[in-house]
């Protein structure tokens, strides 16, 4: 599996953009893992649809205290690579070391996931059943007689 993010941010009071993409290897994708997601601990900025945050409101009040994050997630084995794009609260430092921390917890889980999956081995089964002794002993005395009567037959049959 790869991970692949970066973080954007424009001049001024717009907020940064995370942008990642995650994509499975073959030998990966052959185990057949599921979708995997973790709740981070990036937070989630309110009003996360508005690109900019002014001085002293949301984030950037005085006090302000997050209470939600954002979910990473990483596609299924069917899934197709995607690039998802999360909006980051504005800070003054642009520092945003959760991002590579939460990053490494899905890493983390994903390889859990494989795990799981690497541990269910293969297997091959096959085999063959027969009528039983007793089943047998109970047909023989009817196919005997089946048989005695059809030669009986052929032996009473004139020949030509």
């Amino acid at each position: 599996m790869r991970i692949e993010w970066s973080i954007t941010k424009k001049r001024g009071n717009l907020r940064p953009t995370l942008s990642y993409v995650v994509r499975l290897e073959e030998h990966e994708k052959a185990l057949a893992l599921p979708e995997v997601r973790i709740v981070s601990t990036i937070p989630k900025p309110e009003e996360e649809r508005q690109e900019y945050c002014y001085p002293s409101l949301f984030e950037r009040a005085e006090g302000y205290c997050p209470t939600v994050f954002h979910v990473l997630e990483a596609p299924s084995h069917k899934g197709h690579s995607w690039t998802r794009t999360l909006r980051l609260p504005w800070r003054a430092d642009n520092a945003y070391p959760e991002v590579e921390a939460s990053f490494r917890r899905l890493r983390d889980a994903m390889e859990e996931e494989l795990g799981k999956a690497d541990a269910s081995r293969p297997m091959e089964v096959s085999g063959t059943v027969q009528t039983s002794v007793q089943a047998k002993s109970m047909l023989a005395p009817d196919l005997l007689a089946e048989r005695f009567l059809r030669l009986a037959a052929r032996a009473g049959t004139p020949r030509q």
